[in-house]
């Protein structure tokens, strides 16, 4: 023991000793509160640290050291050589920095820094960073759900289709413009209130919520508004993660223009169908019909009217006996007209039952009358819409179709029967008539007003009789043409004396007759070459014995000259008993009238025949 110690009295040990506890304590102290300093920084959710005026990190959080890799002792210009200049600025100025963004790899922070001051000098800079990434990750899902919201919107807003949301109870949360158009309501009526209450007031006769959120499955139903508008309602359900039923979503289709395009192409398909039964039908009647055969001026001029009047839509009246072939000149003035491309109808109005007429020409709605059809039908005038109306036999129209004719031919418009509605259309009419109308207008049984109505542009067809010219080429092209559709492509020959017969016939049935009488011979022939015997006796009469034709000449002596002197004698007298003047009678053989005379005072001279001069006049 040193001498200094010896002296040592014990109330100074004793002090000693307080001092020594009392410093013990205060280690103990401060060792304590930087511990929960530490835990304290560690707990924060913030990144937090201190570095010295020189940028050296003196205190660091868990959360700095982890994210950053800033320990004490680094040095802040090297380890975050991005933040030492923020850091450096509020240094050198003694600069609070507030809301700094900060970028630290994918890490987003906003920093705070604050200059550490003691009696006036700078120790530090306290750091504290909040992490921002997690938050813009949050934001930029919300921004993109509200983008996917705003979009969903204008999809919904745009929709033609209506659209319904609502609760698990049936309360409506939202309808879209859509659903306000077809059914004349508005959201704010609606929205908040039960589907229910909607159907007890009229609003809508039916809901297709309600079904819905009773089978708990997709339905579809039919709904008609106040507005008279069909719709088709198709309600879905949705359920939540435990199955219960959270929304019904209501798609409405407006579906009355669907049914109208519907109605319109059955009635397009009708007319189609009843246009391709037409057209077959007048294959059956004129087998050949876009072939035309015309060697007679009488009948040349009649098909050059036919070309003429073909160029306008004026009304034609095509007139003449049975068969002589008043459809092809309806068909001639189709081909050549601006309605080549659309259809022709071909109505026989003397083959349509009087009480049926009407119905038949200008339609009928349905429910019109006792078996009519269910979805009414559009009569011939509505067929031939666009196109031509051929009227064959207009003189057997009864006088009430004879007026709804005239009015259609005044204003264009039809009324279909049991309808109220008229229909404008675009047809152009073409009638004709083997009858005298001008005598039927006299005796009141057609219209005057509606026979001037018709009488726009007459064609005359002469007969056959009248167009001896076309014989010859009638006959072969028709056998030429049956010969190809029975027997096969080589047509039959006809022999001399049977196509004299066939040209001597004057055909009362004019071309029918004729294209009837070949039809047969080709149809009855049994070898490829037709005679005399395959005629039918009515064009085979004249030629008998009985008839005075001799057929007997050669083998009682005669001479071929003879013969031929005898039967042109013969031919000429059958002329003028018919035709009663020379002239006619030699335009009706195809022979000059000087011809006629020459022959005649050849024949008084050889004295053979007796000839009555007084009907042989010029």
């Amino acid at each position: 023991m040193k001498p200094a110690d010896k002296k040592c009295t014990p109330q100074a040990a004793a002090n000693i000793d307080a001092l020594l506890l009392s410093k013990r304590i205060d280690e103990q102290v401060v060792r304590s509160w930087r511990l929960f300093a530490k835990a304290l920084l560690n707990a924060t959710g913030n990144a937090i640290f201190v570095v010295n005026p020189s940028g050296t990190v003196v205190i660091s959080n868990r959360r700095v050291q982890k994210s950053l890799g800033l320990f004490p002792g680094s040095l802040l210009a090297t380890t975050w050589p991005d933040f030492w200049p923020y850091a450096r600025k509020a240094l050198e100025k003694r600069e609070n920095f507030k809301r700094l963004p900060v970028q630290a790899g994918d890490a987003s922070y906003l920093g705070r820094l604050a200059p550490i001051v003691h009696q006036g000098a700078l120790i530090g800079l306290l750091c504290v960073l909040e992490d921002r990434t997690e938050l813009e990750k949050t934001t930029r899902k919300m921004l993109s759900f509200q983008e996917l919201s705003r979009e969903l919107d204008a999809i919904i807003a745009s929709s033609d289709d209506g659209l319904w949301s609502s609760d698990g109870n049936g309360t409506i949360l939202r309808i879209n413009a859509a659903s306000e158009r077809l059914n004349r309501i508005k959201a704010a009526d609606v929205v908040g209130r039960n589907v229910d209450d909607l159907v007890d007031e009229g609003l809508i006769d039916t809901s297709v919520t309600r079904k819905v959120l009773q089978t708990r499955r997709r339905e579809n139903i039919l709904q008609q508004t106040r507005s008279g508008r069909r719709l088709m309602l198709t309600g879905n359900p949705v359920f939540n993660s435990k199955g219960e039923l959270i929304r019904v979503v209501v798609n409405e289709r407006d579906i009355t223009e669907i049914n109208a395009l519907r109605e319109e192409l059955e009635l397009q398909v009708a007319k189609n169908d009843q246009i391709q039964r037409h057209m077959q039908e007048m294959q059956v009647v004129d087998p050949d019909s876009g072939k035309m055969i015309a060697r007679s001026a009488n009948i040349v001029r009649a098909f050059g009217q036919a070309r003429k009047v073909s160029q306008v839509d004026s009304t034609v009246l095509v007139t003449g006996e049975t068969g002589t072939g008043k459809g092809v000149i309806a068909n001639l003035i189709h081909r050549f007209s601006a309605r080549a491309d659309r259809p022709l109808i071909h109505v026989n109005c003397g083959a349509i039952p009087e009480t049926l007429v009407e119905s038949e020409l200008f339609g009928y709605e349905k429910g019109a009358f006792t078996g009519a059809a269910s979805r009414g039908k559009p009569g011939y005038f509505e067929l031939a819409d666009t196109g031509i109306l051929f009227l064959d036999e207009v003189a057997e129209l009864p006088i009430a179709s004879q007026v709804k004719l005239l009015r259609f031919l005044e204003d264009g418009k039809v009324t279909r029967v049991g309808g109220t509605v008229a229909k404008t259309l675009d047809v152009r009419v073409i009638c004709a008539t083997h009858r005298d109308l001008e005598s039927m207008t006299a005796q009141g049984e057609f219209r005057l007003d509606l026979y001037y109505r018709l009488n726009v542009v007459p064609i005359a067809v002469p007969p056959l009789r009248e167009r001896e010219s076309c014989k010859l080429p009638l006959v072969r092209h028709f056998i030429s043409y049956f010969s190809t559709k029975f027997k096969d492509a080589i047509p039959l020959r006809i022999s001399r004396r049977a196509m004299d017969a066939l040209l001597a016939y004057h055909y009362p049935g004019n071309v029918r007759e004729l294209m009837n009488i070949c039809e047969r011979l080709v149809v009855m022939a049994e070898a490829h070459r037709i005679g005399v015997d395959d005629l039918p006796a009515a064009i085979t009469g004249p030629l008998s014995p009985q008839n005075g034709c001799r057929t007997e000449m050669l083998e009682a002596g005669e001479t071929l000259p003879r013969t031929m002197a005898a039967i042109e004698r013969q031919l000429i007298l059958q002329a003028l008993e018919k035709y009663g003047t020379q002239a006619k009678a030699a335009q009706a053989l195809g022979i000059n009238q000087s011809t006629i005379a020459r022959k005649l005072k050849r024949s008084i001279q050889a004295g053979t025949g007796a000839i009555d001069m007084h009907r042989c006049i010029f």
